[in-house]
C-alpha cells in the first residue's frame, strides 16, 4: 500500500502545481482590464477578485457533477490519469503564460 499513498501524495501535490498556475495566470486577466481602465484601484480589485473566487468556490459543485457524470467515464479516471492531466496543465499554462497567449486550466481538463 505505500505505493499508492506515495502515488497519492505526488499527485496531490502536482494538483497544487496545477492551482498555482491557474492563479498565476487567470487572476492578472481578471485584474487587469479594471486596473488599467482605471476602474478601480489595484488594491480594490485584487480584493474583489479575491471575494468573487471565494464566492465561486463555494457555490456549488453543479460543473463538477457535470462533468464526472455526463462528459468522462469516473471508471476511467485513476491517479496516473489525474497526474497526467496535471503535467499537462503546468507545462502548457506555463509555456502559454510566457508567451502570452491567453489559456483556461479548466478546459484543459475536459476531454475533446
Amino acid at each position: 500500500m505505500p505505493d499508492l499513498s506515495l502515488g497519492l501524495a505526488i499527485v496531490l501535490l502536482l494538483v497544487l502545481g496545477a492551482e498555482f498556475v491557474n492563479g498565476w495566470t487567470d487572476a492578472p486577466n481578471a485584474i487587469a482590464t479594471v486596473v488599467s481602465t482605471r476602474c478601480l484601484s489595484p488594491f480594490y480589485a485584487v480584493c474583489m477578485a479575491s471575494a468573487l473566487n471565494l464566492a465561486g468556490v463555494l457555490s456549488g459543485t453543479a460543473v463538477a457533477e457535470t462533468i464526472g457524470k455526463d462528459i468522462i467515464d469516473p471508471g476511467a479516471v485513476d491517479l496516473l490519469t489525474v497526474g497526467g492531466a496535471m503535467v499537462g496543465i503546468i507545462l502548457w499554462s506555463t509555456l502559454a503564460a510566457g508567451w502570452g497567449i491567453p489559456t483556461s486550466e479548466s478546459h484543459a481538463l475536459v476531454p475533446v
